[in-house]
């Protein structure tokens, strides 16, 4: 039996989009938006008027911001938190696709191409977020074409991680790709992760079981130490060379 939108809303008892709206200072929007790679290039009266378009919502831990199958009425930009965006299997297993932290934007592949959301978006910490609607962007990009081509190479490169994810768990050992994964982690969040061993492993597309046997691995090692809902990297030369593989004959 497979879960859509409308059956996980049901199990967890919330809506989407339950998240209240507050206000924040236009100027503290634009400089939210202006951290963002795509909208880095734009002069202040631009991010002005972008802000002018986007809504902030905040959400409390373990909330949704959308949904897998949801309408793609807004994309968003982290102003402050943490976002994992994740699928639900047909057994309800979640397995995590990514994270996205300040001033990254997620949502918005399904909002450009107008088709429902892939995944569903969640906070993993008090958040909050910037929305914008999909016609409200659509006017604004119609007058700043050169932010058209900003977003075509974002999503060229979430294309290349995407190919990346699948051929890591199609082809590499589990220890090489939970390197990866720590290597990913730490890029974005630095070498103190906040994250358990089972959200390592439902990164990683293993059991919580392998993950643990891995994870001691590289802890005897000295390549990482771990505490209670923590992950800390101590040596990432190591780590990157695991990640890497066996050398190639």
């Amino acid at each position: 039996m497979c879960y859509n939108a409308s059956v996980i809303h049901a199990l967890h008892g919330k809506p989407a989009y339950e998240g209240g709206v507050t206000g924040l200072p236009e100027g503290f929007k634009a400089q939210v938006l202006g951290q963002t790679f795509i909208f880095s290039g734009l002069d202040d009266d631009e991010l002005a008027e972008l802000a002018n378009l986007a809504i902030e919502r905040r959400f409390v831990p373990g909330e949704f911001i959308f949904w897998d199958e949801d309408t793609p009425d807004l994309f968003y930009i982290v102003a402050h938190g943490k976002v994992k965006v994740l699928k639900h299997s047909s057994l309800g297993k979640e397995f995590i696709i990514a994270f996205f932290g300040p001033g990254e934007i997620f949502g918005e592949v399904a909002v450009f191409e107008n088709k429902p959301y892939p995944a569903s978006a969640q906070a993993v910490v008090e958040t909050k977020v910037l929305g914008i609607k999909r016609q409200d962007f659509l006017s604004f990009l119609s007058r700043r074409p050169q932010v058209a081509l900003r977003i075509i190479n974002v999503l060229g490169g979430r294309l290349r991680d995407a190919q990346g994810r699948l051929r890591d768990l199609a082809g590499e050992r589990v220890e090489q790709r939970l390197a990866r994964t720590l290597l990913m982690l730490s890029a974005k969040l630095g070498p103190d992760l906040p994250f358990t061993r089972q959200d390592i492993a439902d990164m990683t597309g293993t059991t919580i079981e392998t993950a643990i046997r891995v994870m001691s691995r590289l802890k005897d090692r000295g390549i990482i130490r771990s505490v209670r809902g923590k992950i800390i990297i101590l040596d990432e030369v190591k780590l990157r060379l695991l990640s890497e593989g066996p050398p190639q004959a």
